[in-house]
């Protein structure tokens, strides 16, 4: 990769572990998931320690890797710049303050849960989560409205977890080969 600007190559150059740690602090501390724009912003606009090409191809490559995407990106980031300590300063700021902040909530929780404000706020944020991934469910199996295979595994799923109690581990070694097999023998 070239940099056109020679001034760019100076700060690149010069990015340190400090720089590396403190960026991606704020980056973690901007949310809770979705944080790619704030770290596109802080690595291309703010900080100028990556094109615009250069990102984009990082983050075509974290895509491509197993885990987190922002995450892959603080650790290919911050080994460009510091080799293997910088990946793990980088991925250290990125998750220092969601984990801080989740540890926090979890010791309030347990030191208020048995309130019941606390435990109606729970079960209200529990069922409104569930309300989603019905929906979010409901949508992904719109396109399959046509077929009957797909609702029959969807229905072993929910006998065998929701009902039978089967460890997710045990029904997928069996819905996934079956559910695989049916597609294959219905699209020849």
């Amino acid at each position: 990769m070239t940099v056109a600007d020679p001034s760019q190559a100076v700060a690149r150059a010069q990015v340190g572990a400090g720089d590396l740690f403190f960026g991606f602090l704020k980056v973690g501390i901007s949310g809770f998931g979705g944080v790619m724009p704030f770290a596109r912003r802080m690595l291309v606009e703010e900080r100028g320690w990556l094109s615009e090409r250069e990102f984009t191809e990082v983050l075509s490559l974290s895509q491509f890797l197993p885990g987190p995407n922002i995450i892959n990106v603080s650790i290919i980031v911050g080994k460009r710049f510091r080799g293997p300590l910088g990946a793990l300063i980088a991925s250290v700021g990125l998750m220092l303050m969601p984990f801080l902040i989740v540890l926090a909530i979890a010791a309030l929780y347990g030191r208020f849960a048995s309130l019941d404000a606390v435990r109606g706020g729970t079960a209200a944020v529990s069922s409104a989560a569930t309300g989603l991934i019905i929906a979010m469910g409901l949508k992904m199996a719109r396109p399959l409205a046509g077929s009957a295979w797909p609702l029959l595994i969807a229905a072993l799923g929910f006998i065998a977890l929701g009902l039978l109690r089967v460890p997710l581990l045990w029904a997928l070694l069996v819905l996934a080969p079956l559910s695989v097999a049916i597609a294959w023998r219905t699209r020849r």
